[in-house]
């Protein structure tokens, strides 16, 4: 699904230009979930389960946010730029020269992203029904089975496990990517725009990131926190 706005190319000094590839809605997406899962981590290490419980309600709202701008997002962010054909991640993989190139993410990004929000909404899900059986339980816990609590619990712990190697890959290949194909994906992450050779800019789409576009965005968080506040408070609703 294509966006139907226009793209413009930004212009940048020199021989490099400018283009904007990851929108202000989108950055702050991927830093505060960054945030939420190194604060969840270490508040559970530390016994402060009251914060444990926040960052984890924090990472779940991000992801409903997430999953909604990966359909109502700029070019970029929206989940039809980054499907590919498991033929093109084997060709990336291999190197093959018909290897598709994107401005977003790549197949082996686009692989990356769909496993890393997958495993944290399991992981923030299933704490809804955790239980330590001692003083901290999921706000949904007492409203399912025993049977079921214990299952939620078992995943709960173990997902954490992925989780961490899944970062582990993350910050391997963006080690990968700055020692030897000298290039920064943290830098566009952080800043929104990736710099291209003049004479490639030609034909670049830019996404859009606009007033409108974070008005959007701001709709689309209010949202994705009404429907967690939903769930942690289903009993009351």
């Amino acid at each position: 699904m294509a966006s139907s706005f226009p793209d413009p190319v930004l212009p940048g000094p020199g021989s490099l230009q400018r283009v904007r590839v990851w929108d202000l809605p989108l950055r702050l997406f991927h830093w505060l979930l960054v945030a939420c899962l190194v604060g969840s981590f270490v508040s559970v290490k530390a016994g402060w389960m009251d914060w444990h419980f926040r960052f984890g309600y924090g990472a779940l709202t991000l992801i409903v946010f997430r999953l909604l701008w990966g359909f109502v997002g700029p070019r970029y962010a929206r989940f039809s730029s980054f499907l590919f054909k498991p033929s093109a991640l084997l060709a990336q993989l291999r190197g093959a020269p018909d290897a598709p190139r994107t401005l977003g993410h790549s197949p082996t990004g686009s692989l990356s992203v769909f496993a890393l929000l997958a495993v944290i909404a399991i992981q923030a899900s299933a704490g809804l029904f955790a239980s330590d059986d001692i003083a901290s339980e999921g706000p949904l816990a007492r409203l399912v089975a025993n049977a079921f609590v214990e299952q939620a619990t078992w995943l709960h712990h173990t997902n954490q496990l992925v989780i961490l190697a899944l970062v582990a890959l993350h910050l391997l290949a963006i080690l990968f990517y700055r020692i030897f194909k000298r290039q920064s994906l943290v830098k566009p992450m952080v800043v929104g725009d990736r710099l291209l050779p003049a004479s490639s800019v030609q034909g670049a789409l830019a996404a859009r990131d606009d007033a409108a576009i974070r008005l959007r965005a701001l709709a689309v968080a209010a949202i994705s926190v009404a429907i967690v506040a939903c769930i942690v408070n289903w009993p009351v609703f």
